[in-house]
């Protein structure tokens, strides 16, 4: 216990940032944080859709984007402030006492769900330093962790649908309702910032809650709340009430508790904001797994045995929120009719206090990452996958009937057998409480099951239940307290049944009864007898009965089991049991039972009575005396008594017989049972494991390509910048080759033509689909017929060469042929470069023509009989 405070006291006390990102999610977290502070005191940790077998360059992407330190996450890794945390492919991540730890994916229904994952995880262990955004992205992958951050007084942040690249996972945060930020990517960092700042970051709990200014305060707020809704909260739990008002002033900069009270009185619709954000509506599919399982193995079973066939069943839900409490019953319910093979009406009441939780219910559709909470067996049989989310089928919408209701104000629903009311009080008060236990109490049939959840309790209500599961919270009614131990004329629902009501409702059931029953005895008996209901309680005395019943020594019962005397309990029981069994008279004759110290001998007969319209189960219990009257002869006492002592010995052999062949039958029975179940079993088990194989290998299949269509995109992403990077190269490249006019051609190495400039174009006869074929296949204008000859040499030796060509139009071109190397240093082909000398050329000649021409006047000079001499304009010779 020691370390584990320790650990608690290592928690990190700076803000987390969650940021949960996939497909287009690259472009987003660059404007993000290129917007963001480096020194904003927070943490940050990116949780992305990653292909398992890429590398990611997200850390090199984003560090010119932030002077943060960017990590990839190790297993053990401490969070810091002012830190970028990203996580590795094919790893969930899950922070503990501030510590990140790397899992194993868990693939639920075929999809992995890291940000779900993490998010829920920060919701834990950071509370209402807690903050997630949600950027682009497909699917549905973070919606369920928000909701848990935002249970947890947790900030919401999401990216403007519009803004972003995929608008999948921003629309369904949003769908939620719990979003508290809705901004384009650039505005979330500053926004960010200012909460960040804010007095509700760090505030403890214990701080204003005995000041009387503030608690004054927070009454003005809820008189506020009850004038624009209806709704009082004023006996809602103080400390969570005060976080809430204090995270709204937060969001709105305001500092003190009289400018949002100003605040809440110029802005109307804050009020309704407030009151939304007060009510606890996180839940989920199945919370507490254990718990519904415990309730669909030991408890339903024996409360569906108790019904008659096709008869109604109901439950309530208690602050349903947006219902998925509500449909985890509807299909723990189906389930257990399933298994026990007996089908009926099941009408689930689900309500709360908020519309709008109630509209989402009653739509039934909800994100695909409900596969966490949701085995994919369930979700095959009970919903229907359509883009990227699951809609309840009919089978179990049609078992839930949705409710607007004030649990405290508004009349409750009545002959329930199950009530539903899971993490509700923890949010109340004790004297609230104290008024919802009895009002479920009230709804409850007499054996009807009350179900909380793992952190409530009945308090001290233990008149009124007792516990059937003391772990996962389950209870059930006792019997005979509801009218003697709770005060309901004092609840503002209840109003006391006017006496024509009873006269018209009650008397005429009991009469009617009565009557049959009578009637029943007339027709077949006239015997004494009683007339007891479903459980076995005697209702009426037919007669006179003391010599078969007694009154018990204890604890007052009328249990007719209870009061049967000696000798009488076993074979009533057995009688009782087989009349509701088989609906039918049954009648076991000669049993001895003792009264007065002596034996009587009687028949007994169970009658079930089906001609009543009303309530099921009565059944008639009779009772036929045949002990033999006593004689006063004294000689014959001596005969008598050993007649008796036979007729006891006769009559308890008879019993024993019975009881023999009755054991017998059973055990026939359950054998032949046993044999045609364990044949279905064995069927079943062989369909189902075809099934099963055939189902896996389809969401294996599923599963791959879901999952590598996310990680592509994140990689092609990646890619496009680097693509982008290699074009903008490509066109620097391409400008400078045609910028400097040498005309260029590219072979590989079987000589065939890769690429060329446009400037090879006057010299070859070259168009764009003549890349891939040979050189030799390409008419050329230049005088030279040995370039493949020459190319391939090249290609051989490695050797460089050159020449001066010339075309059919007398240009001159310096040919260069050389190797074409790789960045690898690997020979891939040749490189041609001609070069126009032409002018070079040509100068060339008029040099040497003009040399010519002075030689030949040279010599005409030299040779001619003139005297010749040269002047300059000066006179110089």
């Amino acid at each position: 216990a020691k370390k584990a405070t320790v650990q608690t006291k290592t928690s990190v006390d700076f803000p987390i940032v969650c940021l949960g990102a996939s497909a287009g999610g690259l472009e987003a977290l660059e404007t993000f944080f290129s917007n963001m502070p480096s020194d904003s005191g927070m943490g940050f940790v990116i949780i992305q859709h990653l292909s398992p077998t890429h590398k990611s360059m997200m850390r090199s992407l984003l560090a010119k984007d932030t002077q943060m330190n960017i990590s990839e996450i190790k297993d053990g890794m401490r969070v810091e402030p002012d830190h970028v945390y990203l996580n590795p492919p094919n790893k969930d991540v899950m922070i503990i006492n501030g510590t990140l730890h790397l899992m194993d994916p868990v693939r639920t229904g075929g999809i992995n769900l890291p940000i779900d994952c993490f998010f829920r995880s920060v919701a834990q262990e950071m509370g209402e330093k807690a903050i997630c955004v949600i950027l682009s992205g497909t699917a549905t992958d973070g919606t369920l962790g928000l909701k848990a951050i935002k249970g947890e007084g947790g900030l919401v942040m999401v990216q403007e649908p519009d803004s972003a690249k995929y608008n999948g996972m921003p629309r369904s945060a949003i769908a939620t309702g719990m979003v508290d930020f809705i901004l384009p990517v650039e505005k979330i960092p500053a926004e960010l910032v200012r909460y960040v700042k804010g007095p509700y970051i760090g505030l403890r709990e214990d701080v204003g809650i005995t000041d009387d200014q503030f608690i004054n305060s927070i009454q003005k707020i809820f008189a506020l709340i009850r004038s624009a809704t209806g709704h009082d909260l004023s006996h809602y739990k103080q400390t969570t009430i005060r976080r809430r008002i204090q995270r709204r002033m937060a969001i709105h900069q305001i500092q003190n508790m009289t400018d949002y009270i100003k605040f809440l009185r110029q802005t109307p619709p804050e009020v309704d904001i407030l009151f939304k954000d007060m009510l606890i509506g996180v839940t989920s599919f199945f919370r507490d797994p254990d718990a519904f399982k415990i309730l669909k193995e030991q408890v339903l079973p024996g409360m569906l045995k108790r019904k008659k066939a096709n008869s109604v069943i109901r439950i309530w839900t208690v602050g349903c929120s947006t219902g998925e409490e509500a449909y985890s019953l509807a299909i723990v319910f189906s389930e257990a009719m399933d298994m026990l093979k007996r089908q009926f009406n099941v009408q689930i009441f689900a309500s709360d206090i908020d519309p709008q939780a109630i509209d989402r219910a009653r739509l039934g559709i909800y994100p695909d990452s409900i596969a966490a909470d949701v085995s994919q067996e369930r979700l095959k049989q009970y919903f229907i996958l359509a883009d990227n989310t699951y809609k309840v089928k009919k089978q179990i919408r049609d078992m839930v009937i949705f409710a607007v209701q004030n649990v405290i104000k508004d009349p409750p629903f009545s002959k329930i057998d199950l009530v539903s009311c899971r993490n509700m009080l923890i949010y109340m008060d004790n004297e609230l409480q104290k008024k919802v236990l009895p009002l479920c109490r009230y709804a409850l049939n007499q054996d009807g099951i009350l179900f909380l959840g793992t952190s409530e309790s009945i308090g001290d209500f233990t008149d009124l239940f007792h516990p059937i599961d003391r772990k996962w919270k389950i209870f059930q009614c006792k019997d005979g307290v509801a009218e003697r131990a709770v005060d309901y004329h004092n609840m503002p629902f209840y109003q006391r049944p006017r006496l024509d009501d009873m006269d018209e409702k009650r008397m005429p059931v009991e009469t009617d009864i009565l009557q049959i029953a009578q009637k029943a005895i007339l027709e077949h008996f006239a015997l004494p007898g009683v007339l007891v209901n479903e459980k076995y309680e005697i209702l009426h005395f037919l007669g006179k009965t003391n010599h078969y019943l007694e009154t018990p020594v204890g604890k007052a019962s009328f249990n007719i089991l209870s009061m049967a005397r000696e000798g009488l309990r076993f074979k009533l029981s057995q009688a009782l049991h087989e009349a509701v069994r088989q609906q039918r008279k049954v009648t076991y004759h000669s049993l001895a039972i003792k009264y007065n110290g002596k034996f009587r001998v009687i028949d007994l007969t169970i009658m079930p009575i089906l001609n009543f319209a009303g309530k099921p189960g009565y059944l008639l219990v009779m009772f036929d005396d045949k002990t033999p009257s006593e004689k006063p002869a004294k000689k014959r006492e001596g005969k008598k008594a050993a007649d008796s002592s036979d007729s006891v010995i006769v009559s308890l052999e008879r019993e024993l017989e019975a009881t023999k062949e009755h054991l017998h039958t059973t055990i026939e029975e359950l054998e032949t049972s046993n044999e045609e179940l364990k044949s279905t079993n064995e069927e079943l088990q062989s369909v189902n494991e075809e099934l099963q194989s055939a189902n896996e290998e389809l969401e294996t299949s599923k599963e791959e390509l879901q999952s590598t269509n996310e990680e592509l995109v994140t990689v092609n992403t990646e890619l496009q910048n680097k693509v982008d990077d290699l074009s903008q190269a490509n066109n620097d490249i391409n400008n400078l080759l045609a910028s400097t006019q040498i005309g260029t051609i590219f072979l590989d190495s079987k000589l065939n033509i890769k690429r060329f400039t446009p400037a090879a174009t006057h010299i070859f006869n070259l168009i764009q689909t003549d890349v891939e074929r040979p050189i030799s296949d390409i008419t050329s204008k230049i005088r030279y017929e040995d370039l493949k000859k020459d190319s391939q040499e090249v290609l051989d030796s490695l050797m460089v060469k050159e020449a001066e060509v010339q075309d059919a139009d007398s240009n001159w071109y310096a040919m260069r042929i050389s190797p074409y190397r790789t960045i690898e240093n690997m020979i891939d082909g040749v490189v041609i470069t001609f070069v126009d000398i032409t002018k070079i050329k040509r100068v060339e000649m008029a040099l040497r023509e003009s040399e010519m021409k002075s030689r030949r006047l040279a010599a005409v000079v030299r040779d001619s009989n003139d005297a010749v001499t040269v002047h300059d304009f000066e006179g110089n010779i």
